[in-house]
């Protein structure tokens, strides 16, 4: 209880941190309305308007995406600016458990990506938000944004040894959210995209929340392997976390790493 305690706390401590920043909040409000709109225009364009409110899914997934990868990426680089990064390694609990956090937070603010191109969609497109199954996109919706905030784990280790995240964040942000299928159907890739697209979180989260939306298919199989594969994303990230930490100690370049 006392570790999910902390897990808690500490999303709501660094969600609070994150809307203390007019960069985080300007970037958060408007790329997703942005985002809306071209799906909106490409899927008229394509003659297929049934299929505006799939279309406002998914760019609201594309949002979350893009707060998870690039929170992530700056988790790590953010607390070695701002000198607390030894801090936090230092501290009585496993290094994952400190940083898991950080990605759960940068999640949680991607929540409004979802809710914003929605709300766009039908206020300014009369988007009908009608929902097939209205308490599976309920469920699958904060399971799926669970799941990236655990696979963002796995990123942030990753991340931590380079000395610009970002700048591997900028080239993971549009092919992911194209093989994971959340705005285009993974059916029209590349055959050899498929082994690729089995293996992401993101495809079976973007596809249970699809399939809540538009019926196309079940819920919750798409649900639970989505949560099967980010749980051991999260604990690959644990494995690497504590690996870097060590690492870096040994090193004496955890803040310069």
């Amino acid at each position: 209880m006392s570790t999910l305690r902390m897990i808690a706390v500490g999303s709501l401590l660094h969600a609070k941190h994150l809307s203390r920043s007019s960069l985080e909040i300007t970037i958060a409000m408007l790329v997703p309305l942005v985002q809306a709109t071209l799906a909106v225009y490409l899927f008229r364009a394509g003659g297929e308007p049934h299929r505006l409110l799939e279309a406002a899914v998914g760019a609201g997934l594309m949002g979350v995406w893009s707060s998870v990868l690039f929170g992530s990426g700056g988790a790590i680089q953010n607390q070695r600016w701002q000198g607390t990064l030894e801090m936090i390694m230092l501290a009585p609990r496993p290094p994952a458990l400190v940083i898991l956090p950080i990605t759960l937070a940068t999640a949680l603010t991607g929540t409004y990506a979802m809710v914003a191109t929605l709300l766009w969609g039908r206020l300014l497109y009369g988007i009908p938000l009608d929902f097939a199954h209205p308490l599976a996109f309920a469920v699958a919706v904060p399971g799926c944004i669970l799941s990236l905030g655990m696979f963002g784990l796995l990123l942030a280790a990753t991340f931590v040894l380079m000395r610009n995240a970002n700048a591997l964040a900028n080239t993971l942000e549009y092919p992911i959210w194209l093989l994971s299928g959340m705005l285009v159907p993974i059916t029209v890739l590349p055959g050899w995209t498929t082994p690729l697209a089995a293996v992401l979180p993101t495809t079976w989260g973007a596809r249970a929340v699809r399939e809540a939306a538009t019926g196309s298919g079940p819920v919750w199989p798409a649900l639970a392997i989505c949560l099967a594969i980010s749980t051991v994303c999260l604990l690959l990230g644990a494995v690497a976390m504590t690996h870097v930490e060590r690492r870096a100690r040994t090193a004496a370049t955890l803040a310069l790493a």
